[in-house]
């Protein structure tokens, strides 16, 4: 698809429901399509080796100090695998039993602390049955959100990637573990969480931080800045790529409509295989039980059947996208910067 395609906006009337391009599309999937990805547990101990290698190289000084960066990127890496393997597992596309999903997720999700519980009420419920729409959990805010709610301005104004500013920055290198954070605070008042599930969600999550408490009391402050906070934010990077594009340079929709809400974004060969294909995302909110592994298939009979509709575009120049963008919708095509005035257009 031509760059000239990406700002042509779905008239809001066109919308289609996410059920009607599942009932088109599985008459032409093929079976092997909906097979759950069991080798991709195979990624787990590769990761937690690279993890506990690479921290006892550090904590017991068996290398010198300029490669000691190096193993924190490393560390930074796994810990994002790990984070898009819990992702998948928790959608049902490696293990079927809920029981293992919730023990592989917490593991998954450790680096960041975050509870599975949380996690399934706030991104598998919420995010994908309300993606871009009005009440959906990660959606940047409307105009009139942003000027009602002090938080929204701050978020946008202080945090947010877009209007070339450089503290922008801070949503890719601290953004899942701002917002993981944030939900967690406000999911019983959210409604996203019962007062029981908000408990459990807490405790799950109090056991993670306990663990790196232990973690850090064992290897000692300066090392364990470079086992556990510098990874921190490289996880962050890593993560928050994917998570800021996936939507954030979409249209606003009234129904779930993940072609119209969604992007794809496009990696080197190597890094998807790496990210488990966690950019094709129009696939993944199409069929989110799916796992990526078979997305291409999907991508395929989506571009054939509606390519005025799909849209996809290379990773880097979605973000390059959103850092000189803006992130407020004035409309549902179009998006602003309160404080200079700049417009620009949705995908």
């Amino acid at each position: 698809m031509g760059e000239e395609k990406y700002n042509e906006s779905i008239d809001p009337a066109t919308l289609m429901p996410r059920a009607e391009y599942v009932r088109v599309l599985r008459r032409d999937l093929p079976v092997r399509a909906f097979e759950r990805a069991l080798s991709r547990l195979a990624f787990v101990p590769v990761h937690i080796a690279v993890i506990t290698i690479a921290t006892f190289a550090i904590a017991l000084g068996w290398m010198p100090w300029f490669i000691v960066p190096l193993s924190s990127l490393a560390i930074g890496g796994s810990f994002a695998g790990l984070t898009f393997i819990a992702h998948e597992v928790m959608h049902g596309g490696i293990v079927r039993s809920k029981r293992w999903q919730y023990a592989i997720a917490f593991l998954g999700f450790l680096p960041f602390t975050v509870s599975p519980r949380l996690w399934s009420a706030w991104h598998n419920t919420s995010h994908h049955a309300r993606a871009n729409q009005d009440d959906d959990p990660d959606a940047y805010p409307t105009l009139e959100a942003y000027r009602a709610h002090a938080r929204a301005r701050f978020a946008v104004d202080s945090f947010s990637l877009g209007g070339g500013r450089l503290r922008g920055l801070l949503s890719l290198v601290l953004g899942f573990t701002v917002q993981s954070a944030g939900q967690l605070a406000f999911a019983r008042s959210s409604g996203t969480l019962t007062a029981r599930q908000h408990r459990r969600a807490i405790v799950e999550t109090l056991v993670a931080v306990a663990f790196w408490s232990m973690i850090g009391a064992l290897v000692g402050f300066v090392p364990f800045l470079f086992v556990f906070a510098v990874p921190l934010l490289v996880a962050n990077v890593c993560v928050m790529a994917f998570i800021l594009t996936n939507h954030s340079l979409s249209q606003r929709v009234s129904i779930n409509d993940p072609l119209v809400a969604s992007l794809t974004v496009t990696t080197p060969r190597l890094v998807s295989w790496l990210t488990l294909g966690f950019g094709f995302h129009v696939e993944h909110h199409l069929f989110p039980a799916m796992s990526t592994r078979h997305a291409g298939i999907v991508r395929d009979h989506l571009k054939a059947r509606w390519p005025e509709r799909y849209r996809s575009m290379p990773l880097l120049s979605a973000l390059g996208r959103l850092y000189h963008g803006a992130r407020v919708y004035k409309t549902a095509t179009l998006l602003c910067d309160p404080r200079t005035g700049a417009e620009h257009a949705t995908l």
